[in-house]
């Protein structure tokens, strides 16, 4: 697999996996999804708004690399996050609209993606205003594998509430070769 199959096996696995979690965490009703149960961002809802949150954070990044993906003009319609554990929308229903309409959007990002972009370097502000120069094809590693960390989370939570998503493993989409 190149890193571009790769990238969009994760883009693809990304859009799967959160249309599965919300579908599990809308089941549940806004009570459960919005209690405090002590996790790191709190709540379900706290959990998946800090995902959103650093989805934005990165993405509104990788729209300042030279290459100018058309995919991540977006970027501009969603909120400026002022920090990691921000609630952008306390409403389920509008959370999941805006991660679609993401998850759609990364798909597209990664589909404008060429090799060059892949051996590029990034240089960025965190959320502190320190600078860094990193690899492009590390950040969006990292990128991908935060969201999957985070979701993990999620689906802990969803599991203490007898509510299970069905499988979460990347193998369901390799293709056989």
């Amino acid at each position: 697999m190149s890193d571009k199959s790769t990238l969009t096996l994760f883009a693809h696995y990304n859009q799967l996996m959160n249309a599965k979690v919300y579908a599990a965490a809308k089941s549940l009703g806004t009570p459960i999804v919005t209690n405090d149960y002590n996790a790191f961002f709190r709540s379900i809802l706290g959990t998946l708004n800090h995902i959103l949150v650093a989805d934005i954070i990165w993405l509104t990044r990788f729209a300042n690399h030279p290459a100018q993906f058309r995919a991540l003009n977006i970027i501009v319609n969603f909120p400026k996050p002022t920090s990691l554990d921000q609630i952008i929308y306390d409403d389920l229903e509008k959370l999941e609209e805006s991660r679609a309409s993401l998850d759609a959007a990364i798909i597209e990002f990664i589909h404008e993606l060429k090799s060059e972009h892949l051996t590029s370097n990034l240089t960025y502000h965190n959320t502190k205003g320190a600078s860094f120069t990193k690899s492009f094809l590390h950040l969006l590693h990292h990128f991908f594998n935060h969201q999957t960390h985070h979701r993990g989370q999620v689906t802990t939570l969803l599991s203490q509430h007898n509510t299970d998503i069905g499988s979460t493993d990347l193998l369901q989409l390799l293709p056989n070769v």
